[in-house]
């Protein structure tokens, strides 16, 4: 699971729409904020979820966000701290700050030291690092 951090306006869909589009996704990726969940296939199948608006998601209704999208999805989930302690900490965290007009600063924290080598890898090959 990636968790997407920042205010409003931040970019946290702009995130997701370039990261399904780089996995195959040719659909238009929108903002699931009405919706709580919107799923795509790619490469791999991708869920996007947004609790902004929610209250408290009891167990039962975030096992059946996440079995919506499928076994082996990758989830992004924007504004997780509203879920509590609903799903398992993410895999990855990037936070997204407003740097003024239209630049942003991102702030990539991953858990696992493999999934970091990988994303530094991928960071390095894309030019970003």
């Amino acid at each position: 699971m990636v968790a997407l951090i920042g205010d409003l306006g931040a970019g946290k869909t702009t995130l997701v729409r370039g990261a399904a589009r780089a996995l195959g996704v040719t659909d238009h990726v929108t903002s699931p904020t009405f919706t709580l969940a919107q799923t795509y296939q790619g490469r791999l199948p991708i869920a996007h979820l947004d609790a902004y608006r929610l209250g408290q998601v009891d167990e039962e209704e975030a096992e059946l966000a996440l079995a919506a999208a499928g076994p082996g999805a990758v989830v992004f989930l924007e504004w997780p701290d509203a879920l509590g302690d609903t799903f398992d900490a993410p895999a990855i965290t990037v936070t997204i700050d407003h740097t003024g007009a239209d630049g942003r600063a991102l702030q990539i924290d991953v858990v696992d030291d493999a999934q970091h080598a990988a994303l530094s890898a991928a960071l390095a090959a894309g030019g970003l690092a």
